[in-house]
């Protein structure tokens, strides 16, 4: 096997983590950064922790020159750090979206642009950018999230155009539902008297439900595993049930219209 030097972004936890473990244990060398290891978390398993906050460009220049520096080379970036607030769009402080498209876009951005210059001096590398369905589609309340993850599917179709000439291969890996970690990094923000307290609270308990039967990370981490180790990765790369990758289908063939009113009525 081609034993690889990845940097994780997002590693303390949820897919970032478990990503990570799934790389260091197929036999790659696994550098995992999150914001929670300058504060003395704990790594994930054979993974070399790294403080790494994405809103930082210092951290990041750091993290990745202290890669280069001991490793020599950078060949795969896994970005998977996320920010995630859920609201009417009427009711969501701007402030918030603005967060969350700091986190969610600027920082990936800022990671790959740290990245790409020793990937392309060695002719090769692959960026890996963690999106979502909800790139591909949105959902009620969860909106902005949306938003940031569509960004990221326009930002991964670019690149990948842009870097294939120097060997960069780009995989946006699309997410459905998983178990775990998600109420860590999610939160709520909706008005007491608001008009959609009742369809937020009916809609977060069957999003609570469907991540509580959701695929387990790990799963997710395998399948990072396997496309980091494939000699041509996919573009796109779903992790998602049965009914979801339905879902995702749905959105292509149906009406626009028609597609939206099949949403509102499952999560009503």
């Amino acid at each position: 096997m081609d034993r690889k030097t990845v940097l994780v972004c997002g590693a303390s936890s949820g897919l970032g983590k478990a990503a990570a473990e799934a790389l260091a244990a197929a036999g790659h060398t696994v550098y995992a950064g999150a914001r929670s290891f300058a504060r003395g978390a704990e790594a994930p398993a054979l993974c070399r922790a790294v403080p790494l906050d994405v809103t930082d460009a210092e951290q990041v220049r750091l993290a990745v020159e202290k890669i280069i520096g001991e490793q020599g080379r950078l060949d795969v970036l896994v970005c998977c750090a996320a920010s995630f607030t859920m609201a009417p769009l009427e009711e969501l402080p701007p402030d918030t979206l603005l967060d969350m498209m700091r986190v969610n876009v600027v920082g990936m951005a800022r990671c790959v642009q740290a990245a790409l210059p020793f990937m392309r001096q060695s002719g090769k590398g692959h960026i890996l950018l963690f999106s979502s369905l909800n790139g591909l589609f949105s959902i009620l309340f969860q909106g902005a999230y949306s938003a940031t993850k569509h960004a990221v599917e326009a930002y991964g179709e670019a690149l990948s155009q842009e870097t294939a000439r120097f060997g960069i291969r780009v995989t946006v890996v699309e997410p459905g539902d998983c178990r775990g970690g998600s109420s860590r990094y999610r939160l709520s923000h909706i008005r007491p008297d608001s008009p959609y307290a009742e369809a937020f609270e009916h809609g977060t308990n069957k999003i609570h439900r469907d991540e509580s039967e959701g695929l387990p990370p790990e799963c997710v981490g395998r399948a990072v595993a396997r496309c980091v180790g494939r000699r041509r990765p996919p573009a796109r790369l779903v992790v998602a049930s049965p009914l979801q990758r339905m879902a995702a289908v749905l959105h292509v063939i149906l009406p626009r219209r028609l597609f939206n009113r099949f949403i509102a009525a499952y999560y009503r």
